[in-house]
C-alpha cells in the first residue's frame, strides 16, 4: 500500500518557513480544491495530483504526508473560509448581522459546491474527521444567529436544539438550492430568514426568560 492509500490521522500543519513556502502550500491547496471538485477522492492518486497541480509528488508529501492529509487539509481551508464569512458580520446591527450571516452563508456554497457539500455531507463514506469540521461549522454558525437573536452565545438547551434543527433544514434547503437551481439566491435567503423568525418566535415561547429578539430576527 503506497501512502497515497494510507488514511492519516488529520491534515498535517503547514510546514515552519518563509512566506514562499507557506504561499506554495496555499497554492497546492487551491489546486486541490479545484481537482476535488470534479473528481472523487478515490479516483485521484497522488501522481494525477501532483501532475495536476504541476509539481513533483514528493512536495505534496512534504505539506500533507498523504493524500489523506491533502484532503483534509482542502476541507479544512474551505471550513475557514465559510467560517471568516460567518464572524464578518460581527458588530452589525442584530438584523443585519443575521441577514448577513445567512447571505454570506449561501454565497459560498453557491460558488463551491463541491466543498459545501463535502462539508455538510460528512465527504468520504462519512468520514468522522470531516464530520468533526462540519461541526466546527456549525458551532459557529449557532453562536453568530444567537448573537445576533439575543445578544449571546449561551442560550439553554432548548433554544440550541430548535436552532440547530433549524440550521439542519438550512443545509437540507440549500443542497437542494444547489442541485435544482431554480430559485434565486435572495429568494432563499428570505426563505431562511423567515423560517429562523418563526424558530425563534416558538423558542420564546419556551424560554421567555430570554431577552427579547430584535424586531425582524
Amino acid at each position: 500500500m503506497d501512502n497515497s492509500q494510507q488514511r492519516g490521522r488529520g491534515a498535517v500543519p503547514a510546514p515552519r518557513g518563509n512566506g514562499r513556502s507557506q504561499a506554495r502550500r496555499a497554492e497546492l491547496i487551491e489546486a486541490g480544491r479545484k481537482l476535488f471538485a470534479h473528481t472523487s477522492y478515490d479516483a485521484l492518486s497522488m501522481d494525477d495530483i501532483a501532475r495536476q497541480a504541476g509539481v513533483a509528488k514528493g512536495l505534496v508529501y512534504y505539506y500533507f504526508t498523504n493524500k489523506r492529509g491533502y484532503y483534509l487539509a482542502i476541507i479544512e481551508d474551505a471550513v475557514a473560509e465559510l467560517v471568516e464569512r460567518a464572524d464578518s458580520s460581527a458588530g452589525l446591527p442584530p438584523v443585519e448581522r443575521v441577514q448577513r450571516t445567512i447571505e454570506g452563508y449561501l454565497r459560498y456554497a453557491q460558488h463551491n459546491q463541491a466543498a459545501y457539500r463535502t462539508i455538510v455531507t460528512g465527504g468520504v463514506g462519512h468520514d468522522t474527521e470531516v464530520l468533526a469540521i462540519r461541526d466546527q461549522v456549525r458551532e459557529r454558525l449557532l453562536a453568530a444567529i444567537a448573537e445576533g437573536a439575543w445578544g449571546r452565545e449561551e442560550i439553554p438547551p432548548l433554544a440550541r436544539a430548535a436552532l440547530v434543527g433549524w440550521l439542519s433544514s438550512v443545509e437540507g434547503v440549500t443542497l437542494d438550492w444547489l442541485g435544482r437551481q431554480e430559485l434565486s439566491r435572495e429568494v432563499v435567503r428570505e426563505l431562511l430568514v423567515r423560517t429562523l423568525r418563526g424558530t425563534v418566535e416558538v423558542i420564546m415561547e419556551f424560554e421567555p426568560e430570554l431577552p427579547e429578539p430584535p424586531v425582524g430576527v
